[in-house]
């Protein structure tokens, strides 16, 4: 496949070794990008949206019902989760970012289209009445989670071919195309909406989920955590095991490049012109939730702003040392990037 616009070749990169994690590559400096060069990224954002909703309160006692604890709630937050936190962490960083998506005709639905509002992200929704707006509820204290409860459904495929025909009407005012899949159905037709983004000369990101890759077939990047890659490959037992894994993978689903984040061990880049190791650059690992959408979304504002793959991920490494340092769902923004 021909290299898409704004992604130029990566320049010559140093196989890894086959015995050991690969050998940290010099990466490029890290240039300041303006913000004016940001500004004009355009990034289409699709996928699943939810409400993260964090309960704040203190533990006194035990429960005389089980033995379990009793948590008085003293504060509630509200932010944007799955494709809107992606989205999200696009805008904070400058660039145009838009998010196209379904919600529900109910309060955490309202409360994402307030969030969007404040964000600076320019919302695209499908609305579903039959649709329950998905949330995933937090219960913490003294900073550490007690309990996660999640409210989810399906939306329904009328709406999702709503969603695919205004897939259409975006596409050509986009620069890079974002598929953030957090397996709530609505990203039904990626693969129809990979091919007319790939037909369209745009390049297309995928934030996988599940082992059914083939529907992610024809994208430029494709960013998986261990956990997801071992769901479709397998366990790997060397470097040079997952070199060849990977490299069969991306010919059988013609992948571009895939870039595998390795939590503490930073993330490696496979492509056609090898491999490139960056190690992990976190200060401090606070919360490793929403890690992974502020690294796509610095992939896809830097590759729209006209950088190189081997630049962008550059960035992104640095945003995920910073994000992981916050709690929750967070975002970088410019001046943290390049403080």
């Amino acid at each position: 496949m021909p290299n898409p616009p704004n992604v130029r070749p990566m320049p010559e990169i140093m196989p890894a070794s086959a015995t050991s994690m690969p050998n940290s590559t010099t990466s490029p400096t890290l240039a300041v990008v303006p913000r004016a060069q940001l500004a004009a990224a355009r990034v289409l954002v699709v996928g699943d949206v939810m409400l993260d909703r964090y309960w704040f309160g203190d533990v006194n006692r035990i429960s005389p019902e089980a033995p379990v604890p009793v948590v008085h709630v003293q504060r509630q937050e509200d932010r944007l989760g799955g494709a809107a936190n992606v989205a999200r962490n696009a805008a904070a960083l400058g660039a145009q970012a838009s998010l196209l998506c379904v919600v529900g005709h109910d309060e955490p639905g309202e409360r994402i289209v307030q969030l969007l509002g404040e964000s600076g992200v320019n919302p695209h929704l499908e609305r579903d009445p039959a649709l329950l707006t998905t949330i995933k509820l937090r219960v913490l204290s003294r900073q550490q989670q007690l309990l996660r409860v999640d409210f989810e459904n399906s939306p329904a495929h009328e709406v999702l071919l709503a969603g695919l025909a205004r897939f259409d009407e975006l596409l050509p005012s986009h620069d890079v195309i974002l598929m953030s899949d957090y397996a709530k159905g609505g990203l039904t037709h990626v693969t129809k909406m990979i091919a007319r983004a790939h037909a369209a000369g745009k390049p297309v990101l995928v934030d996988p989920k599940g082992d059914d890759w083939e529907r992610y077939r024809g994208a430029t990047l494709i960013t998986p955590n261990r956990a997801e890659l071992r769901e479709v490959v397998g366990q790997w037992k060397s470097e040079e095991d997952l070199t060849e894994r990977v490299s069969k993978l991306r010919a059988d689903l013609q992948f571009e490049a895939l870039l595998l984040t390795r939590s503490e061990e930073g993330m490696t880049l496979f492509s056609n012109d090898g491999i490139l190791h960056t190690s992990a650059v976190a200060r401090e690992v606070y919360d490793v939730s929403g890690a992974g959408d502020t690294v796509i979304a610095t992939l896809a504002a830097m590759l729209g702003a006209g950088l190189t793959l081997v630049e962008a991920v550059g960035l992104a490494n640095r945003a995920a040392g910073i994000v992981v340092g916050k709690l929750g769902t967070a975002t970088v923004d410019y001046d943290e990037l390049f403080q």
